[in-house]
């Protein structure tokens, strides 16, 4: 029992101790410094910085949130979220001179705090012992200054989600000590600095989401520490350099939304602990390498959609274990699914092979994902048990299913691979069956519709140079034709537009992303005024940015003012044709009964009227655009109106070719508006037209 009574006192002396350790060590821990304590409390007050954040007569170091002290003097300044008082509200900038007086701060994290104005360029001269500087969403703008090259001691720099606006500072390459650079989300244009090849200790490298333009720098091949790469949503050509190949420690990689060409080199086999690979969205074609994913991999994510890739996809992609999203839509791929055995663990896997060229019958392979999208290719057979209710297989060959392609279209695919169809199940019918695209189940009665239908086109030719004729009589020559549904001016519609064919199936596979109205919603700020673009004929247009970060243009389509079947003749004309120099349809929203939503690519250098009278200080306005960027934009629209005239069948007449609705991207390449219509006889279209708009010399 004594014992007992021993060991419980001793307890509490140790304990009584350790407190009286951790009060002295708290005492000693004060701001020692008069100059810091005054430069602090400048601070405090320039920012506008409440007194429930920072008490005035409390000690900043043991008191103050978001401070630390190291031997008496302020190491580290968090205002990460703090709020402003009412009168610092006011008018908010970026006053922060009192931290020249803080000669030992390590760390400066402002991020969500508002400092409209510019990084000053003392802010790189004299805090030379800052090592994290974090001013992440502060709404700053303009250039960052070059003297942030001097802050060697940097291992983290976070200016990501901010207006920055000019060149990437090729002075920041001199951080060697650099571990993470987030420069994502702002409006850098020019090109990515080749002097980031000398970042050895970069771990985190992110510049998406903004204008950036040329080609990927080889150097970056050589950080040998990388294991994050975002170089996403701006505007880089050229190829994708085998160099990045070497950077082993890669686990994230993302190119997608950019212009980018050319095959995948095969040296990115040696990215043996990539996770994610987004490389959707560019120009990018040719067959994959066959040994392009390693073995064992440690893919999860593997994103290719979007390009103009071609030949067999290799076998191991289809059977990587942690695979959770295998996106390779829209490209050219070919072939028949792998055999598989089903994978019952396999619960969140999403399988999207739409817009390809596949073929063959459905695989016990496809029940280890869980979401699945085969539409528009050339599947046949039967639907096996395995294929989950959910899946969609639109726009194929299969038996027993509504919404297929044409026994004509199914057939002519298969023989000319050498190949026999199973004429959807019907050995001795030429038919699909019910509900299939033709909607027919009699030979004959295809035969008296082709002979009908070839005696209604040439009434059809007849009744419309008719109108034609009347039309440009009773418009005159001078008459402006209809604006083109989607991006073009505010003028009214052509009285001469015709809808689109009663029964007209869409399909809205091919139409990019399906959002929801939240997603909308957020990425326009509720709709707000400040984000309307203009009211246009067929809608109102809407800047926004998605939750991704992709800036779009989002036309708004109130069916109780405006005639449905504008947006549906619109989205039948985009399922029908795509091409470089048509303005990119990125998605829809139709799930509301009254409001139809259409989702765009946002174009950076808006329509060529607004460049060409751009405001300058000189007299002529027309100096905003040089004769050669003149003469890239007129050849670029002569392609877009030859491929709608030439290469679309029947042929398409934009109807309304005049600056508004010839829309430039970053690099003043032409992506012209969305169409208004489509007509089997070609419009009155020619070369002076485009020189007049451009003003060139004839």
């Amino acid at each position: 029992m004594v014992d007992q009574k021993i060991v419980l006192a001793l307890k509490f002396l140790l304990l009584v101790l350790f407190f009286e350790s951790t009060f002295e060590q708290q005492q000693q821990e004060r701001l020692s410094s008069p100059i810091e304590r005054a430069a602090l409390l400048e601070l405090r007050s320039s920012l506008g910085l409440r007194s429930k954040d920072w008490p005035i007569k409390a000690d900043p170091c043991s008191v103050w949130n978001g401070i630390k002290c190291e031997n008496g003097s302020v190491s580290e300044i968090n205002i990460s979220g703090f709020r402003r008082t009412r009168l610092g509200s006011q008018n908010p900038q970026f006053r922060v001179d009192s931290l020249v007086n803080l000669t030992r701060l390590k760390s400066f994290n402002a991020s969500g705090f508002y400092l409209p104005g510019s990084i000053p360029d003392w802010f790189g001269q004299r805090l030379v012992s800052l090592q994290v500087l974090d001013l992440s969403s502060c709404l700053i703008s303009n250039a960052i200054p070059g003297s942030l090259g001097n802050l060697t001691s940097l291992t983290g720099l976070y200016l990501h989600d901010n207006n920055f606006t000019g060149m990437i500072p090729s002075n920041l390459g001199l951080l060697a000590g650099l571990s993470v650079l987030d420069l994502s989300t702002n409006m850098f244009t020019g090109s990515i600095p080749v002097s980031f090849g000398s970042l050895q200790n970069l771990t985190r490298l992110d510049i998406s989401m903004n204008f950036l333009s040329g080609s990927i720098p080889l150097g970056i091949g050589m950080l040998s520490k990388l294991q994050y790469l975002n170089l996403s949503t701006n505007g880089l050509s050229s190829s994708i350099p085998p160099q990045l190949g070497n950077l082993s420690n890669l686990a994230d990689f993302d190119l997608s939304f950019n212009n980018l060409s050319g095959s995948l080199p095969a040296e990115l086999r040696g990215l043996r602990k990539l996770q994610r690979m987004l490389i959707g969205n560019n120009l990018l074609g040719g067959s994959l390498p066959v040994n392009l994913f390693p073995v064992p991999s440690q893919l999860q994510t593997v994103v290719l959609k979007h390009n103009g890739f071609n030949g067999s996809v290799p076998s191991v992609l289809w059977s990587i274990p942690q695979l959770r999203l295998l996106d390779i839509s829209g490209n050219n791929f070919t072939g028949m699914l792998p055999n598989g055995s089903l994978n019952a663990n396999a619960s969140a896997a999403e399988l999207n092979v739409s817009q390809n060229l596949f073929y063959g019958g459905l695989t016990p392979m496809l029940g280890r994902f869980l979401v699945v999208d085969l539409s528009g290719n050339y599947f046949e057979g039967p639907i096996p048990d395995y294929v989950r209710d959910n899946a969609s297989l639109v726009s194929n060959c299969l038996q027993n299913l509504s919404n297929q392609r044409s026994l004509l279209d199914c057939k002519s695919f298969y023989t000319a691979k050498g190949l026999t169809f199973d004429n959807f199940g019907l050995p001795n019918s030429t038919q699909p069956p019910a509900g299939g695209s033709t909607g027919k189940n009699n030979k004959k009665v295809i035969i008296l519709a082709s002979a009908f239908g070839a005696l209604g086109l040439i009434l059809l030719l007849v009744i419309l140079l008719v109108l034609l004729l009347f039309c440009i009589r009773k418009r005159g020559t001078t008459t402006q034709r209809g604006v083109a549904v989607g991006v073009g001016p505010a003028t009214p519609v052509p009285s001469g537009s015709s809808p689109p064919p009663p029964g007209v199936s869409i399909d809205l596979s091919s139409l990019g992303d399906a959002f929801t109205y939240q997603q909308l919603l957020l990425a326009t700020g509720d709709f707000r005024d400040v984000n309307l673009i203009k009211h246009g004929h067929s809608g109102d247009l809407y800047k926004g940015i998605l939750e991704s970060g992709i800036p779009v243009v989002i036309k708004k389509i109130d069916l109780q003012s405006h005639s449905k079947e504008a947006y549906l003749l619109e989205l039948d004309v985009f399922s029908k044709v795509s091409h470089s120099r048509l303005v990119p349809l990125l998605g829809h929203c139709l799930e509301k009964e009254n409001e139809k939503f259409l989702i765009y690519k946002h174009m950076p250098n808006g329509d060529l009227s607004s460049s060409l009278f751009r405001k300058t200080d000189s007299e002529d306005s027309l100096k905003s655009l040089d004769w050669i960027t003149r003469l890239k934009i007129a050849i670029g629209t002569a392609e877009s109106l030859s491929y709608l005239h030439h290469e679309c069948t029947p042929p398409i007449v934009h109807r309304d070719v005049q600056a508004s609705s010839i829309l430039l991207d970053d690099k003043f390449e032409v992506r012209l508006g969305s169409l208004s219509e489509v007509c089997i006889q070609e419009g009155d279209i020619h070369q002076s037209r485009i020189s007049r708009l451009l003003r060139l010399p004839q």
